[in-house]
């Protein structure tokens, strides 16, 4: 299994591109998040990999961060999500919104991603549901904010609101409010909406 890649940036051609190795070019496909955090064609690269054994193709998948690896690993564990179909979702929604998406069962900001319909989207979170879809980080802010996300739609549940209507008001809150703060400020947007 190759693990990680450090060599010359060779050739960018979205979503692949091609990092020579003591001599050696290997293609790579990459999320869109990657492929802008990339140096210029020529220059000095590092990115973790995750390779795909087939019968008919040997696939290199490249990630600028361990949590854009992990995540990309939970969603092809996913039944009927391929690696192509996962970088598709790591390209159109950074690790923080899916890890929400998924705490907040949000199949509309899913749909968003190209190739993502409403089944494949609910299998995705029905599966995913519960987990944290990357190597979290203790004070992740991120991480922290979809947790809380997802303890503010379950007070709001508690007290008889909907499940839209709560998952709604929860996307109206800023991400640095605490669990408290998030709660009082979600009734009130709700109240507002009576």
């Amino acid at each position: 299994m190759i693990a990680r890649l450090s060599g010359q940036l060779v050739a960018k051609h979205p979503p692949q591109i091609v990092i020579d190795v003591g001599g050696v070019g290997y293609e790579l496909d990459v999320p869109m998040s990657t492929f802008y955090a990339l140096p210029a064609t020529g220059e000095a690269v590092r990115l973790l990999t995750h390779q795909v054994v087939r019968e008919d193709a040997h696939l290199l998948f490249g990630f600028a961060t361990e949590d854009e690896r992990s995540a990309f690993r939970q969603l092809i564990r996913v039944t009927g999500i391929g690696p192509k179909v996962a970088l598709a979702v790591l390209s159109g929604l950074s690790v923080e919104e899916l890890n929400q998406a998924i705490v907040l069962q949000d199949v509309k900001r899913l749909t968003r991603v190209p190739g993502i319909g409403n089944k494949t989207a609910e299998r995705l979170l029905l599966e995913l549901k519960g987990k944290v879809v990357a190597s979290a980080a203790p004070g992740q802010p991120a991480v922290a904010s979809a947790n809380r996300g997802g303890d503010v739609v379950n007070a709001l549940l508690a007290l008889g609101y909907g499940e839209k209507e709560a998952a709604a008001a929860c996307r109206e809150l800023a991400p640095e409010l605490p669990l408290n703060d998030a709660i009082r400020q979600a009734l009130r947007l709700l109240s507002k909406t009576k």
